[in-house]
């Protein structure tokens, strides 16, 4: 066997073994966008200045009377982010963001939803520098997903603190 088949045998066993942070999805619910769409527009400029890139925007799959919501309206505005924009996120996020937070001692450990992924929820978008306090109609949550290739919860976790979330010590 040739030395460069043997590098690419350990370069392949090497990313089966370590994990490695996939993607991460930030997805801005936006309820209200029922009764007005202006609503939506705001809140998908907002998410693309988080992001860095233009988020997709998300319709409702069903229809429910109780909500006046039909199937096929506008809802929702998501991003993926992968490769650089997406460790740049996570730097702005764990360095920046989240120590903006009130009375903030970390991120819960049990928000992870046992195949090695991580959610992460944010009560309002002004947490961000990029988005202008004084241009804000109206604060809006968002959940940030990290999705790694840890099986376990336990190797997320490793990967996501040694990327530099602040997890709560409990």
């Amino acid at each position: 066997m040739s030395v460069v088949m043997r590098a690419r045998i350990k370069e392949n066993y090497v990313k089966q073994i370590v994990p490695r942070l996939m993607k991460v999805v930030i997805n801005m619910g936006v309820g209200e966008a029922t009764q007005n769409i202006k609503l939506l527009d705001a809140a998908m400029e907002e998410l693309g200045k988080i992001a860095g890139q233009k988020p997709a925007l998300r319709r409702s799959r069903k229809s429910i009377a109780a909500f006046r919501l039909r199937q096929g309206m506008p809802i929702a505005a998501t991003v993926t982010l992968r490769g650089d924009r997406m460790y740049e996120f996570c730097d702005r996020l764990f360095n920046v963001a989240l120590p903006r937070v009130r009375d903030f001692r970390g991120v819960p450990p049990s928000a992870f939803d046992g195949r090695g992924n991580y959610t992460l929820g944010l009560k309002d978008q002004i947490l961000f520098p990029e988005i202008d306090y004084a241009k804000v109609d109206k604060l809006r949550g968002m959940n940030v997903t990290f999705v790694t290739t840890a099986r376990t919860d336990e190797e997320s976790k490793l990967l996501l603190s040694y990327l530099g979330m602040p997890f709560r010590n409990q």
